[in-house]
């Protein structure tokens, strides 16, 4: 037995407690939450991905890209590739093989999301948390057809499977699950 999925979980964990705001911590071990009652049998990569996924976020500011959604989009797509990096080294140093730290960027970069299982879960998971944690508080800065925007983005992100889900576990308002509907 390998103790290396909870060295790399350790590993996060003491790298997002450095946060000066303190959101990394708490929002590393939701998704690890997330994941652990989503999908159970998930793999160790996709764990260590799912507690990685903002690993050191705060290290690139949204404010260092442009505003508007080219800059928003660059500057996802840039901590995309710094958090992929980021756990694949702090999986190297766990004992992880190279080909598990190549598989987590895939993962955390989202690449083949409706296509590649795990990326997907981990895209589900995220979504979770998003609505479980922060749905409220970004929604109470929003009106309604900004938030029911965001909602349309998140559900079209999700698995089917995990749409549904979302239907079952949050009491949410028409048209919002109508969203998640997919109408």
């Amino acid at each position: 037995m390998t103790d290396r999925l909870p060295r790399a979980l350790d590993m996060i964990d003491r790298a997002n407690a450095a946060d000066p705001k303190g959101e990394a911590l708490v929002y590393g071990q939701r998704m690890s939450a997330e994941l652990a009652r989503l999908f159970p049998a998930a793999s160790e990569v996709l764990q260590v991905a799912a507690r990685g996924q903002h690993v050191e976020r705060w290290l690139l500011p949204r404010s260092d890209y442009p505003e508007g959604k080219a800059g928003y989009l660059d500057w996802r797509r840039e901590q995309g590739r710094r958090h992929a990096a980021r756990v694949a080294g702090i999986m190297a140093e766990a004992g992880f093989a190279e080909p598990d730290g190549e598989r987590v960027g895939v993962l955390l970069r989202k690449e083949g999301i409706k296509r590649d299982p795990e990326v997907q879960a981990l895209e589900d998971v995220i979504c979770f948390v998003f609505l479980k944690f922060y749905f409220s508080p970004f929604a109470a800065e929003r009106d309604a057809d900004q938030t029911l925007d965001i909602v349309r983005k998140t559900a079209r992100k999700m698995s089917e499977a995990g749409r549904a889900r979302v239907l079952e576990e949050f009491p949410l308002p028409e048209p919002l699950a109508a969203a998640f509907r997919g109408e």
